[in-house]
């Protein structure tokens, strides 16, 4: 068997390849494709709902979970939402035991929110933007997740498309795309500063828009926040989100927080229309100490 070996000195470096590849892929699987266990969750929280109702408009839960008919109050799923390649229909996260997360533990929430991973270790599509919602904390996710449960219940069955990309091809998207850690506040940046952060970066996800994408996907954080072609509609673009006060779009970040919290009722375009409608109209509800944080931070970004 050695002399057969050293007889195919490539061969056998080819198939060393292969194997070691093959050891390492099914080791990101088995990393990205396992629950993070009940341990992780602290077990002195008690949920705020207050602070959960925080997380649920800045997330803009509403915008893509919105229901319909009688349900268009409530994030009961089913309204078509345009993604790169096609359209789906996001689900029920009201507290519906049949149809929506009513039978979902907090870790179940907190699984699908750090890890796109869903109970049976169903792997979701980044359509979801876990990406930036696993750089929440644990305890807001919890009191989003107690939030949820508190909302009505609605029956409203929504039927999920199967991926065809794959649960192994998307484990290991995953090992490149989730951030490591939780956000960590900035040293030398203002309380208010890491605040308007945390939410930009975490349940406010807005570099899933903002920042440009490669061409498997990923996020080019090298142009973090600065704008390009619109994720969803190829002809589309988004703006730039660096240089606001340099390139004259704001005076500052006092004049964000006007634009922010009032849009077009104050005279600033393009605010409370198109793509940017329900996302201001949600960032409007936020509390004006969040808002201010929100402005602080990216007028800061150049």
């Amino acid at each position: 068997m050695h002399r057969h070996m050293t007889r195919h000195p490539v061969l056998w470096s080819v198939v060393t390849v292969l194997l070691l590849g093959a050891m390492v892929t099914a080791g990101f699987y088995m990393k990205f494709s396992t629950p993070l266990p009940e341990s992780i969750l602290p077990t002195d929280h008690r949920p705020d709902l207050e602070n959960g109702r925080v997380m649920y408009i800045a997330g803009g839960c509403i915008s893509c979970h919105r229901g319909r008919g009688a349900a268009v109050e409530w994030p009961a799923g089913g309204r078509p939402l345009k993604i790169p390649g096609g359209t789906l229909a996001p689900p029920n996260i009201t507290p519906d035991p049949e149809t929506g997360i009513g039978k979902w533990r907090p870790i179940d929430f907190v699984n699908a929110m750090k890890r796109g991973l869903g109970p049976g270790g169903i792997h979701y599509i980044p359509a979801f933007p876990y990406t930036s919602y696993a750089w929440m904390r644990t305890e807001d996710l919890l009191d989003l997740f107690a939030y949820l449960q508190s909302l009505p219940p609605v029956n409203n069955r929504v039927e999920r498309k199967p991926f065809t990309l794959g649960r192994l091809a998307l484990a290991f998207w995953k090992w490149m795309a989730l951030p490591p850690r939780e956000f960590r506040p900035v040293p030398g940046r203002s309380e208010s500063w890491n605040r308007g952060a945390y939410l930009v970066l975490g349940p406010g996800h807005c570099a899933e828009c903002h920042t440009p994408r490669n061409t498997i996907m990923l996020l080019n954080r090298s142009r973090w926040l600065a704008g390009g072609r619109h994720p969803a509609e190829p002809k589309a673009s988004v703006p730039s989100l660096r240089g606001l006060v340099r390139r004259g779009r704001y005076k500052d970040a006092e004049d964000l927080y006007n634009a922010l919290k009032y849009g077009e009722a104050m005279g600033y375009e393009d605010l409370s229309s198109g793509g940017m409608g329900e996302v201001q109209e949600n960032l409007s509800r936020l509390p004006d100490a969040d808002l201010k944080a929100i402005a602080e931070y990216l007028v800061s970004l150049e």
